[in-house]
């Protein structure tokens, strides 16, 4: 039963990681051509679900100490989307142009239908070999909320409030998001790591 799940991990992380690759082209490049800093989140986040789950692929058959070792690796990668979006986010409030509405809610659209497609494929798997398929879980649920919020943001720019500001709360909310979920599976890690030990 266990290499079975190991080996059905394996397939569904790898299908998970090129979902998460090809959608990331499509909403890199729409946040370039709108000038959205959610969705510029947003694309570097579908860029680190991607390696996420390639690395968990990998390490699938090492042992529960270098599994843990992987997770806290992992942990780090979850902050670097945070990181970007700042930066991003700064570069927007010094020139606070709002993006345009509908390629912005349309492209949250898609990103939502990718990652809950994800987040179903890996609710199976979510507690199975500890902090790795949790961090995997994570970031696909993370990203559900991210989307949503995202659709939000383009909705309210068209009809409500045609700001920057609405794109900009969301893409700082996600880097927050993002940051919660590295500290999750970093304590993840950590216990297992001290479980693990001889």
């Amino acid at each position: 039963m266990t290499v079975f799940m190991g080996e059905g991990l394996k397939r569904v992380v790898t299908q998970v990681a090129l979902l998460n690759l090809g959608y990331f082209g499509i909403e890199f490049l729409v946040a370039l051509s709108i000038g959205s800093v959610s969705l510029f989140a947003d694309s570097i986040d579908f860029l680190e679900d991607a390696s996420v789950n390639l690395l968990i692929a990998i390490a699938l058959g090492w042992s529960a100490r270098n599994r843990a070792r992987v997770g806290m690796m992992l942990a780090i990668i979850l902050l670097a989307p945070g990181i970007a979006t700042i930066w991003t986010a700064w570069q927007k409030f010094m020139v606070p142009v709002a993006p345009d509405p509908l390629p912005l809610s349309l492209t949250g659209l898609g990103a939502l239908l990718v990652n809950l497609t994800c987040a179903l494929m890996l609710t199976r798997y979510r507690h199975h070999r500890g902090s790795l398929t949790r961090a995997a879980f994570l970031s696909a649920r993370n990203d559900v909320l991210a989307n949503i919020a995202v659709i939000a943001a383009g909705l309210i720019t068209a009809f409500l409030w045609h700001s920057a500001w609405p794109d900009l709360l969301v893409g700082l909310a996600i880097a927050a998001m993002n940051a919660d979920a590295a500290r999750e599976v970093w304590d993840a890690a950590r216990n297992e790591h001290r479980t693990a030990q001889p």
